[in-house]
């Protein structure tokens, strides 16, 4: 959530990045200012009530002392008018100010002066490329039909016990998901990330906190009974463990990574990139969050890049790393790295992982905060990444690494797959 106080500073600034966003409602930021200004014609009003009830309340009890009781008895009169005042002024503040946060939850936050202008994805830059496209000497299969060959994931078997979009993974399918997740996890802990178990469902202030909501309701599973959602990534538990939290300076940055099933529903998608598993309502992911010192947090975006860079490169898969660009990036995030693997059979490029800056965007709405060296209470920058996204990296370790005897398990999984080739 952005901070009212910087709208009013920076006004022409705001709405110039909003703009890099593509923001269709820039006349919010007016309200929010408007909003703000009779929350404070409110908050004066009820001050001043307040101030001459307090004033003539101990006026009241002198006079009483003095014997003065008449003069008592008209004072009372008189406090009992800023009394009657003060309710209505009470309950107005209350609800100028739901309406000012309800207004300001609208705006999404701001883009960093890093982010390129555009629109649409093919406007994001490519920062740059590694690996080694595989060359195949026939047509290779796509990962749908390589799964049924090796009977590793039932497609049609999700549709029946759930609907399209739930596949159900099968004895070395069921293996490999595993070995990744275990493979995943055991490299961020080495790099000093410590692991959580979250859980799975997450009430309204979690999702509000990391910005799923009001920005992604439509997108994400709800639970009406309990007013519970369904995850649509580890991110959105983890990150609020800080929510309502006053860290401690010499504490940061903390890192935790989490493995976690995600619940998307997908809405409005369809077609030929959604085959497979190039789209699914229920996946498996592992995340890292960092949350820091807002002094650092760039430089820690670029180790986050780095440390998800090299475990693409540590599968042996051809990837690129794109910047975003306003019209492409989510709500929440500042500044976004997309990583993305080349699919040999389909031909084209697969995202697998999201690696993003979010500010102080989520932590101004969990009220996630640290002490400064002058000992001024500030908020936390946090981030976050995909270390990784296992469906589409499955697609593409499965196409990219077929071969006539099998699928190439690449080195850094064989001690967890147990073996050299999938057959």
């Amino acid at each position: 959530m952005l901070q009212v106080n910087f709208l009013r500073q920076h006004k022409d600034e705001v709405l110039r990045r909003l703009a890099i966003k593509n923001f269709k409602q820039p006349e919010i930021v007016d309200e929010v200012i408007a909003l703000d200004d009779e929350r404070k014609r409110l908050q004066v009003e009820f001050d001043e009530a307040m101030a001459k009830l307090n004033a003539g309340s101990k006026d009241i009890g002198k006079l009483m002392g003095q014997g003065k009781k008449e003069e008592a008895e008209n004072l009372k009169l008189e406090v009992a008018k800023y009394r009657d005042a003060a309710g209505p002024l009470k309950q107005q503040m209350a609800e100028v100010e739901k309406k000012l946060i309800d207004t300001l939850i609208q705006l999404p936050n701001l883009p960093s002066e890093q982010v390129p202008v555009g629109k649409t994805p093919e406007d994001n830059v490519v920062v740059r490329e590694g690996g080694i496209r595989p060359e195949f000497a026939n047509e290779p299969l796509p990962h749908w039909e390589l799964t049924k060959k090796y009977n590793l994931i039932d497609f049609e078997l999700g549709n029946k016990i759930t609907g399209s979009g739930f596949p159900v993974y099968i004895n070395k399918g069921a293996k490999l998901q595993r070995s990744l997740i275990q493979y995943f996890l055991d490299y961020n802990t080495e790099a000093g990330y410590v692991e959580f178990i979250p859980p799975f469902v997450v009430n309204e202030d979690s999702a509000y906190g990391t910005g799923q909501l009001p920005d992604k309701e439509g997108q994400m599973y709800y639970v009406t009974e309990d007013k519970f959602y369904l995850i649509p990534t580890a991110e959105v538990p983890v990150t609020n463990i800080y929510r309502d939290t006053i860290v401690k300076t010499e504490d940061l940055p903390i890192k935790m990574t989490a493995y976690s099933p995600c619940f998307r529903r997908e809405a409005g998608s369809y077609g030929k990139d959604v085959r497979g598993l190039n789209r699914l309502h229920q996946f498996e992911k592992v995340e890292i969050i960092q949350i820091v010192d807002p002094e650092k947090s760039y430089e820690t975006l670029d180790e986050m890049v780095n440390h998800v860079e090299r475990l693409v490169q540590s599968l042996e898969l051809p990837y690129r790393i794109l910047r975003l660009c306003g019209g492409d990036m989510g709500f929440a995030s500042a500044i976004t790295y997309d990583f993305e693997v080349y699919s040999a059979a389909q031909g084209r490029w697969l995202e697998v992982s999201s690696v993003s800056n979010f500010e102080n965007f989520q932590a101004n709405r969990m009220k996630c905060r640290y002490k400064d060296a002058s000992g001024k209470t500030q908020l936390v920058h946090t981030l976050n990444g995909s270390s990784l996204a296992l469906p589409r990296i499955v697609a593409a370790l499965l196409e990219n690494h077929q071969t006539a005897e099998g699928i190439k398990i690449p080195a850094v999984l064989q001690k967890y797959f147990g073996s050299v080739i999938l057959d």
